[in-house]
């Protein structure tokens, strides 16, 4: 019962669309009308600039953080009883009933679980490999999956215990399952003068 009540937390939690909620109260539009359709922080980031999408990155990422790192570092929830608590804010934002368990592509809550796992190293790993993967090739799609390549490798050479690989795992088939459509694009590489200036940015 304790871990049923973790579970429905942070899928709870996860599955709020504050993306989408802060769209509506403050621009009065629906956000998934812009750029790929997605209800997330991207979209609300085209439809409101930094005023709306700054809020709306930070409590996605929150969202999957705090719950994930509640359960593991102030209740003691360990092992394979951490799996789905873990995935559990990922699959409420990717399959949210608020919309109709059609969510966002879940990267903010993924930033966030991982900084409840593993403190700074998960998430500093991931977003400096998609950042390296998003600067060098057109897909953003492929950057995430680049990005999550990044924190195996981190958790292979750190020797990271059996239930947070299967959490690896998990998270990156719901990742996938979101990019799908993009995924199934060729990777094109970014001219090299393009890329010299996306890193002097």
């Amino acid at each position: 019962m304790y871990l049923i009540f973790w579970i429905a937390l942070a899928f709870l939690t996860g599955s709020i669309p504050f993306s989408f909620w802060l769209g509506k109260i403050f621009l009065h539009v629906d956000i998934r009308n812009y750029g790929d359709g997605n209800p997330g922080s991207t979209n609300a980031m085209r439809a409101g600039k930094k005023r709306i999408g700054i809020p709306a990155l930070l409590l996605d990422y929150l969202k999957g953080f705090i719950p994930v790192f509640l359960a593991k570092f102030k209740f003691g929830i360990s092992g394979w009883e951490l799996i789905p608590v873990a995935l559990a804010p990922v699959a409420g934002h990717a399959f949210s009933p608020f919309l109709g368990f059609k969510g966002g592509k879940a990267v903010a809550a993924t930033f966030g679980i991982w900084t409840g796992l593993t403190l700074w190293a998960g998430p500093t790993v991931f977003g400096v490999c998609l950042q390296i993967a998003y600067s060098s090739q057109t897909s953003d799609a492929w950057s995430v999956m680049f990005g999550m390549m990044g924190v195996l490798v981190y958790l292979l050479l750190s020797r990271a215990e059996l239930p947070i690989l299967a959490i690896w795992f998990g998270n990156l088939a719901i990742l996938a399952w979101k990019h799908r459509h993009t995924l199934k694009q060729p990777i094109k590489l970014k001219q090299l003068k393009k890329i010299n200036r996306e890193f002097r940015e």
